[in-house]
C-alpha cells in the first residue's frame, strides 16, 4: 500500500497482520479523493476507525492542514504512527481510543472539521451510530462532509439526525456514502 498523490507520493504504508483490519484499497482511495477534490487542501480531517492510517495519511500529503486519527486497537495506533513517520508528515495527532469516547473528548474541547471518514467494521451497526454521535456533537462544520465505508452488502441509513446521505459511490465490495448536513450545499 502506497500514498497515492501529493507531498508524500509513493511512500510505502504498513498495516497490522491480521484479519482485524480491513485498509481501504487504492481504488478507493484514489476514488474518494477525486471526489473530495480540492475540499481537502487546508482542510481539518478526521480519521475514525482509522486502521493503518492510511486515509488520513493521504489528505495529510494533499494538503490538510491537520488530521486526527481515532483507532482503539494500540498495534493499529503504533502501526499510524509509524507510517507518518515513515512519510515525514506534519499536522497529524492519533487517539488510541474507543471512537464514541474519542468523540466526546474532542467535542468537549471544541474542536470542528471540515472532513471526517470512517470505516467500522462491517455489518456492526456503527455506521448509523457514529453517524448519530457525530450529529449530536458539533464537530462537523456546517459545510463540512462525512464519508462513511461500508461493505456494499449494507442498508446505508438514508438520513440519521440531521446528516442527509448525498450520494452513494460503489466500487467492487465496497460503499462511499457522502453525508452532509440538511440543506447544505
Amino acid at each position: 500500500m502506497r500514498v497515492i498523490a501529493g507531498k508524500a507520493k509513493g511512500t510505502v504504508l504498513t498495516s497490522v497482520k491480521g484479519l482485524s483490519t480491513r485498509p481501504t484499497g487504492a481504488r478507493v482511495r484514489e476514488a474518494l479523493f477525486n471526489i473530495l477534490g480540492q475540499a481537502v487542501a487546508d482542510s481539518r480531517f478526521l480519521d475514525l476507525f482509522a486502521g493503518s492510517g492510511a486515509i488520513g495519511l493521504e489528505a495529510l500529503s494533499r494538503g490538510a492542514e491537520a488530521v486526527v486519527w481515532v483507532e482503539a486497537d494500540r498495534a493499529c495506533c503504533e502501526q499510524i504512527k509509524k507510517n507518518l513517520a515513515r512519510t515525514r508528515l506534519q499536522g497529524g495527532v492519533v487517539l488510541n481510543s474507543d471512537v464514541f469516547s474519542a468523540l466526546a473528548r474532542l467535542a468537549r474541547r471544541g474542536e470542528q472539521f471540515d472532513l471526517i471518514f470512517m470505516d467500522p467494521p462491517y455489518a456492526k451497526g456503527l455506521v448509523e451510530k457514529t453517524l448519530a454521535s457525530l450529529a449530536d456533537s458539533g464537530l462537523l462544520k456546517a459545510e463540512g462532509i462525512v464519508v462513511a465505508e461500508i461493505s456494499k452488502k449494507e442498508e446505508a441509513p438514508p438520513a440519521v439526525s440531521k446528516l442527509c446521505l448525498e450520494q452513494i459511490r460503489t466500487y467492487g465490495e465496497t460503499a462511499l456514502l457522502f453525508y452532509r448536513w440538511e440543506g447544505s450545499q
